[in-house]
């Protein structure tokens, strides 16, 4: 995957909290990440979501409550998130991880605007 390399700070600990829709993620650098199951679903890096290229990426909407049913370690690079609305597609490196734990402030903001500038909902109607 891009931007790994030996110097890539990966994950000690993944936790999984059904109730609380959180997906924690310590990291080797001492990072810690708690992020919102809706978080990574709407920012899976899936074609599906992303699309092909810029400005192909799919808004995805009514993904308040999807929750995680798997996690599927992928080599020793990143992880598949089975989500429970049936999406599976991504595969979340751990560059990819840490940089949505980075930046989940300014992406989620980017996310509401998005929705809301499309009239769209966080529910599923």
């Amino acid at each position: 995957m891009a931007g790994l390399t030996p110097d890539t700070p990966w994950p000690t600990e993944i936790t999984l909290h059904q109730a609380s829709r959180r997906l924690d993620v310590a990291f080797s650098d001492g990072q810690q990440y708690q992020l919102p199951i809706e978080y990574l679903r709407v920012y899976s890096p899936s074609a599906e979501v992303r699309g092909h290229g810029p400005g192909q990426e799919t808004l995805q909407t009514g993904k308040r409550l999807v929750g995680i049913s798997e996690i599927v370690p992928v080599g020793n690079y990143a992880v598949q998130l089975h989500f429970s609305d049936g999406h599976n597609t991504g595969i979340y490196s751990w560059d990819y991880l840490k940089e949505l734990g980075e930046n989940q402030e300014e992406y989620w903001a980017r996310y509401l605007n998005r929705l809301e500038s499309a009239g769209a909902s966080r529910d599923t109607h």
